[in-house]
């Protein structure tokens, strides 16, 4: 076999390889498409608490970290100001609308070090367990000063307790 074939061959996988990725992720989606949309924050936040940046880092379904949430804009890490206000969390996660996380609906604030994809120091991500509609799931966060941030988030949710989440 020559180098065009050799070439063509290497390349007809790629787009093979590549074809089948994109079917595992619409299949995922499809899959998940029972799932609620997250609320939109509302127009009236109250007293915001801090503006934390970093980087949304996924969700996923509650205690399966490996069950990335790929619908209603949750499925791609992006950098990320997360707004803590008094009634809740706002996600800001480009092209897709603000994220809402009421603060009644957290229930969990922990430090995790991994998540699916993204494997970090020791308590480098913070991870906010809430409910999504009738769906459990935890958001994980990687920001630029974790402790205020965790800090805000727990005085937010004060009835939280953290649990070992490495």
């Amino acid at each position: 076999m020559d180098r065009v074939g050799l070439a063509a061959l290497v390349l007809g996988a790629l787009v093979v390889f590549l074809g089948l990725i994109a079917l595992g992720w619409y299949a995922r989606k499809r899959r998940q498409r029972g799932i609620a949309a997250p609320q939109r924050p509302p127009e009236h936040l109250g007293e915001v608490i801090g503006e934390f940046p970093g980087f949304y880092v996924a969700t996923t379904l509650a205690d399966d970290r490996f069950n990335r949430v790929a619908v209603h804009g949750l499925g791609f890490r992006a950098r990320s100001t997360v707004v803590v206000a008094e009634t809740g969390v706002v996600v800001p996660i480009a092209g897709q609308p603000d994220i809402f996380i009421p603060r009644e609906d957290i229930t969990l604030v922990a430090r995790a070090t991994w998540t699916i994809d993204r494997v970090v120091e020791t308590d480098g991500l913070t991870m906010i367990a809430w409910g999504l509609a009738e769906t459990a799931v935890e958001s994980y966060f990687r920001a630029e000063n974790s402790e205020a941030f965790l800090a805000a988030v727990k005085a937010l949710a004060p009835l939280t307790t953290e649990r070992d989440s490495k």
